[in-house]
């Protein structure tokens, strides 16, 4: 081979090099473009996405782990006024969501609509011990009708049915529901739930707009949920599934949408609620308050009306661990507390004694789910392979580019140089 074509064979080289490490750089918007439409692609709720399979399927489990709260010292909240002294106990486990969404139908607008089945499991092997396991809480029906009946015939019902502020009840009651003797109805924590529905459910499939996916567009054919009282919510945007409260909406005061009211008095009333708590009158047609487990991020207020909680927020609080290219939930806890209250009355005679208003809390749930192996396959066969195989093509075009670059460019300056010190020799 001579100089000559030496030299053109680097030059060539180099060029080549540099071409092939610029078309590593420009692939780079190109491969987003094509991450961000495969994403797309695969997040919208239609047949045959990876979002659809995953969103129809049961096969990753989810749990409803429960603690719940024992009064060790009723008699002296009844007769002293006592602060109630409370001790937990659990996990009590079930599985949710083991039944698959029922009548899916895709809609002209964009949006599918379903009926959701719901059951739960008892799962003694994670359990600390089984349904019958008998605690003292409060009495739903005596809180019940504290909050949303006139005293004087509060307390004609309480005392007809010789009842009291606490009861004894098994885990199995109070989940599910036991026949209450004073209003002669079943009562529950979440009855009704076993063997009953959910929905109808209408949700966008972010066809239109892959931020709507999966959010509620309808629930029970109705855009919001209205209540004598407390106004109306407005669902739309609300992530049926993925949706998870965040601390600071129960760290600060909740405002009520028709008094504008804030509250800094302990006292809670039916329109306004204190830090801490959300009020679910609205939903539930009780007086029913949701907070943190252990009234996490709650007013003092919260915490000086019970003795035994112990807030911390590794355990306390709730996460959502996401996938941060595509949104997917790998594994999630949402921990809510359900709460009652109770207080002062001078007609309802078996709360002569209370001295104050308590927020009373009755069990905390943590629901969690972690996507399962299968579908975690799935995942990145769909998906994260075809990123990193895209990634990989990128990396190795700049850097083989670059290589080939540099070493011809190493190589025509060491021909040149040499063809030059040759050169001067003759000339001399």
């Amino acid at each position: 081979m001579t100089c000559c074509d030496l030299k053109c064979g680097l030059i060539t080289g180099t060029v080549l090099g540099a071409l092939i490490a610029l078309l590593g750089v420009i692939l780079i918007p190109v491969g987003n473009m094509f991450i961000e439409n495969t994403v797309h692609t695969e997040t919208v709720l239609e047949n045959g996405t990876l979002a659809f399979d995953t969103w129809t399927s049961v096969d990753t489990p989810m749990y409803r782990q429960f603690w719940l709260f024992d009064v060790q010292n009723p008699d002296e909240v009844l007769s002293q006024g006592a602060k109630p002294v409370l001790v937990q106990k659990g996990p009590y486990t079930y599985r949710t969501r083991f039944i698959p969404k029922t009548n899916i139908t895709f809609n002209d607008n964009f949006t599918l609509s379903f009926v959701l089945p719901v059951g739960a499991i008892f799962e003694p092997s994670m359990s600390v011990g089984t349904e019958e396991d008998i605690f003292t809480s409060l009495n739903l029906a005596v809180a019940g009708v504290y909050s949303l009946l006139d005293h004087r015939l509060a307390n004609l019902l309480i005392q007809r049915s010789n009842s009291t502020l606490f009861q004894s009840r098994t885990v199995k009651e109070l989940l599910w529901g036991y026949k209450d003797p004073m209003l002669g109805s079943t009562l529950g924590v979440f009855y009704p739930y076993n063997d009953t529905i959910d929905g109808p459910y209408t949700v966008f499939t972010g066809k239109d707009d892959i931020n709507k996916v999966a959010t509620i567009e309808r629930w029970a054919g109705e855009p919001s949920i209205s209540a004598e009282y407390e106004g109306t919510v407005d669902l739309k945007g609300i992530d049926v599934y993925r949706y998870m409260l965040p601390p600071e909406a129960l760290a600060s005061p909740v405002e009520n949408p028709d008094n504008q009211c804030y509250c800094t008095d302990p006292v809670i009333t039916r329109n306004c609620t204190t830090a801490g708590l959300l009020d679910l009158t609205a939903c539930r047609g009780t007086p029913v308050f949701l907070s943190l487990p252990h009234f996490l991020y709650g007013s003092n207020d919260l915490h000086q009306g019970v003795i035994g909680l112990n807030p911390n927020f590794d355990e306390h609080s709730i996460f959502l661990d996401v996938e941060p290219i595509t949104g997917f939930t790998l594994r999630f806890a949402k921990r809510l507390q359900v709460n009652m209250l109770y207080g002062p009355s001078d007609s309802i005679v078996i709360l002569n004694k209370i001295k104050d208003y308590t927020v009373f809390p009755i069990l905390w749930v943590n629901e969690t789910a972690v996507l399962d192996d299968e579908t975690a396959d799935m995942f990145k066969k769909e998906l994260i392979a075809r990123m990193d195989l895209l990634e990989g093509i990128q990396i190795g075009l700049i850097v083989g580019g670059l290589v080939l670059f540099a070493s011809c460019l190493i190589g025509l300056i060491v021909v040149c140089t040499k063809r030059s010190n040759n050169k001067k020799n003759l000339h001399c």
